[in-house]
């Protein structure tokens, strides 16, 4: 599995929210498998999101995609996202 980690700025949480939920399908047809969501304890449009994707290759794509840069401005992203691309090297549970 690959994880990416996006951070950016959104003008409202709650639009932005709207936006993600209704691009679903999308992420899902594009090699996505789960989310987190964090919001910064300052600042609730301040967010830092982690999505598990089923390999590199596709999230990679999916995130050059004109769909998702749409989609992002649709939703008042506004600030040029901090991307990384992870994998996963140890889990635990305590």
């Amino acid at each position: 599995m690959t994880f990416l980690r996006i951070k950016h700025k959104v003008r409202d949480y709650e639009s932005w929210k709207t936006v993600f939920d209704d691009f679903v399908e999308t992420r899902k047809k594009g090699g996505e498998k789960s989310y987190w969501i964090c919001q910064a304890d300052s600042d609730p449009n301040d967010l830092d999101v982690t999505f598990e994707w089923d390999n590199e290759e596709n999230a990679r794509t999916f995130f050059k995609s004109p769909e998702l840069k749409n989609a992002m401005e649709k939703a008042g992203v506004i600030e040029n996202p901090e991307i990384s691309f992870l994998k996963e090297v140890d889990k635990g549970t305590l």
